[in-house]
């Protein structure tokens, strides 16, 4: 799952736009944001968070200053437990032709101690967009940590897990009708990226477009397609 090789399977599969959201790191966001454009792939910089309540939740940014502050937040507030590669795996950073250049040393997939609402202010501050990943998931997801979805949470959309099914979840939480929803292929391994994917109604591939999309703004729209 280097950046290089991303890129390539996203081109294979004609994707327009993908998105890189690494467990609480951001470090190859930009490198595969500069590889994908030589190939006309619009890549949104994220990354998925897991809050205090261990409810993951994605960030997407416009640039790579906004980008860098929300990395150094999350860096200030993870549990900085060491890594054990022979359990976890090694957790690299690479170049464009797949040489190391670092490691984190501190394992990313535990929780920050920041609560759904203070990743959702940060986000929000940085003007970046937010979105509670995978709520229909029996792990890791608001639904499953929560019991339900907080209504006064100003999510910009919600994430519907690849085998999940957006009305049964507004039919259990009525007002969630009229929401913006979203399907990732939450990708761990190159064949499973782009299923699923969603379907951006939008003028031109950028940042704005694809938020006005999101929040249903001027005649753009998104849709899951599970």
């Amino acid at each position: 799952m280097s950046p290089v090789n991303i890129v390539n399977e996203a081109l294979k599969k004609d994707l327009q736009i993908i998105g890189i959201t690494d467990h609480n790191a951001t470090h190859h966001g930009i490198l595969t944001k500069t590889l994908a454009k030589k190939v006309g792939i619009y890549v949104m910089m994220g990354i998925e968070v897991t809050t205090v309540e261990e409810v993951h939740c994605l960030a997407y940014f416009e640039n790579e200053e906004s980008l860098s502050q929300f990395q150094k937040y999350i860096d200030k507030h993870i549990l900085k437990v060491p890594n054990n590669p022979e359990k976890f795996g090694h957790q690299l950073i690479v170049d464009e032709f797949e040489n190391i250049q670092g490691q984190i040393d501190w394992l990313l997939i535990n929780a920050t101690n920041l609560s759904i609402d203070e990743i959702e202010n940060k986000v929000h501050t940085l003007d970046g967009i937010f979105i509670p990943a995978h709520i229909d998931r029996s792990a890791f997801s608001l639904i499953s940590q929560l019991g339900f979805v907080p209504p006064a949470l100003k999510a910009d959309a919600f994430e519907i897990s690849k085998y999940g099914n957006m009305n049964d979840v507004v039919k259990k939480f009525p007002y969630l009708d009229g929401k913006a929803f979203i399907s990732g292929s939450d990708a761990h391994f190159l064949n499973d990226i782009g299923f699923p994917f969603t379907e951006f109604k939008i003028q031109s591939l950028n940042f704005e477009e694809i938020r006005k999309a999101i929040l249903g703004h001027e005649g753009r729209s998104v849709k899951p397609i599970i």
